[in-house]
């Protein structure tokens, strides 16, 4: 077999999906990010992609997206075949039994296609945390508040007695654990499937996914370890192009780290006519280091060599950009280079998850 052939056959088995952040833009009114982010997701429903998620921030001014099961169920609204989920919900926010209620609903209304992922992290300021009203020490019981929250969709909770969570009781709606720190280790103790990141940090991901898997326990909701790989991918015509694309995110987060506040995306143009300081240009050269980018060929042999170093079933593209064209060009471009969506995405090692003993895969069919 060649290289080009192993590539192919690795990419094969393999899903893509997209996490969009509804990150907001210069000289844009951030409600436009948010109808910018449902008309997204059409456009990579229409490419073949297979789940669609979006996320939690909460007082950043480069994100809108700050409920989102409720941009969720916009985006199912205006969609009809891809999954729509989170990425994710951050359980340290929100007390378990409004989380089981509102995916309860979720699912109710768009059944089948709905994924709940589910993340340790708290408000990323003291008074962000203050504001919704927790601390920093309630990420500590992730484990505690995700068993709960199970329990409401399994009925089998006994921490509040004759407390139910309708509609969600019984239904199925397949979790996901975003692994941050010990988020690995969390998700294998309960049996999840595991989304980790990033594309850059090769070998710490590496080491986190082998112990996930070598921990992994059977449960109710998944027979075998499932793992999601999340980065930034960018596809042009030239690597250059496609390196470009990268360059309002990493700016941004070069920004926040010198700051304190993350920013919308500004055009390219403007972060290269930047005179930068030392500790600025280290940031953002840093930013851009690790990710995967390039033309279709480039990026179709790096993620090749990246899902078999993990093993990884399904990748979960989180790239963001300035120009919505240009964003919309790069995914058009990657979903061409991995082969028609047809041929893809089948378990690897038929990982299955299941809900209330009847078993369904990651993917809902």
């Amino acid at each position: 077999m060649t290289t080009t052939d192993a590539a192919a056959a690795v990419l094969a088995r393999t899903r893509f999906s997209v996490l969009d952040r509804s990150r907001t833009r210069t000289g844009q009114d951030p409600a436009q990010s948010l109808r910018d982010t449902v008309r997204f997701a059409q456009q990579v429903e229409a490419l073949g992609y297979h789940r669609f998620w979006v996320s939690e921030h909460h007082s950043v001014p480069g994100v809108a997206g700050s409920a989102p099961t409720v941009l969720a169920a916009a985006v199912a609204a205006a969609t009809s075949t891809i999954r729509v989920g989170t990425g994710g919900v951050m359980l340290p926010n929100h007390q378990p039994l409004v989380v089981a209620e509102q995916f309860g609903v979720l699912d109710a209304l768009y059944p089948g296609r709905i994924d709940m992922g589910l993340g340790r992290s708290v408000g990323f300021t003291g008074g962000v945390r203050k504001a919704l009203g927790h601390g920093k020490d309630d990420a500590e019981d992730f484990a505690g508040q995700l068993e709960l929250l199970l329990g409401y969709l399994t009925g089998t909770q006994t921490a509040h007695p004759q407390v139910h969570a309708y509609p969600a009781e019984g239904r199925r709606v397949p979790p996901f654990v975003l692994a941050m720190g010990e988020g690995a280790d969390i998700a294998a103790g309960a049996g999840l499937p595991l989304v980790i990141g990033d594309l850059r940090g090769r070998s710490r991901m590496t080491e986190a996914v082998e112990r996930y898997r070598d921990g992994f326990k059977p449960s109710v909701w998944a027979e075998e370890p499932y793992v999601m790989i999340a980065g930034e991918v960018a596809v042009a015509e030239t690597a250059e192009a496609a390196r470009r694309l990268l360059i309002p995110e990493a700016w941004s987060m070069a920004y926040s780290r010198t700051h304190g506040v993350f920013p919308p995306l500004e055009p390219v143009e403007a972060t290269l006519a930047r005179e930068l300081s030392p500790k600025e240009r280290d940031l953002f050269e840093s930013g851009l280091r690790g990710k995967l980018y390039g033309t279709e060929d480039e990026v179709r042999t790096a993620l090749a060599e990246v899902i078999t170093a993990t093993g990884a079933d399904e990748v979960l593209v989180t790239t963001s950009t300035y120009d919505r064209d240009e964003l919309l060009n790069s995914f058009t471009r990657l979903m061409s280079a991995m082969g028609p969506p047809s041929a893809r995405g089948q378990l690897a090692a038929g990982a299955q998850l299941s809900a209330g003993g009847a078993t369904v895969s990651p993917s809902g069919v």
